[in-house]
């Protein structure tokens, strides 16, 4: 399979294998009007497969959806058809509107315009928690 590099735009690259489509979603890609290819299970020769999404695009990207989903990942800035920058994305120390509070008690389902934030409380196993409500993120 071919598929064409980009002139100008944004890579992420070393995606975990299967992980692309959830990528995809969080960071809205189907609300673009460019290009958006999605490779998935490519050849890796460091984790054996993984995806590649390229945006034929320069957009501006959510580094914490994307530290937070797959640390792993990296980002290539495309210009001419060259690699101008190159950016990995590391965990978050707060997420905000990322992901929602599933504690039915949590003050966040009752306030439908609080924003949902979550701090990240132990980095070694990515767990975050409510800052309303100390709830263990799913």
């Amino acid at each position: 399979m071919v598929i064409d590099s980009i002139t100008n735009g944004i890579v992420i690259d070393h995606i975990s294998s299967g992980m692309s489509m959830t990528l995809y979603r969080y960071l809205k890609l189907d609300q673009l009007t460019c290009s958006v290819a999605i490779i998935k299970n490519a050849p890796s020769s460091k984790n054996g497969k993984k995806d590649i999404i390229k945006i034929d695009e320069p957009i501006d990207i959510d580094f914490d959806v994307l530290g937070y989903l797959d640390p792993g990942v990296s980002v290539n800035t495309i210009e001419n058809g060259k690699i101008v920058d190159k950016f990995k994305p590391q965990l978050p120390k707060r997420l905000v509107g990322v992901i929602r509070c599933k504690n039915p008690r949590c003050i966040s389902q009752d306030e439908q315009e609080l924003t949902h934030i979550f701090k990240l409380t132990d980095e070694e196993h990515r767990i975050y928690r409510c800052i309303y409500c100390e709830s263990k993120a799913k």
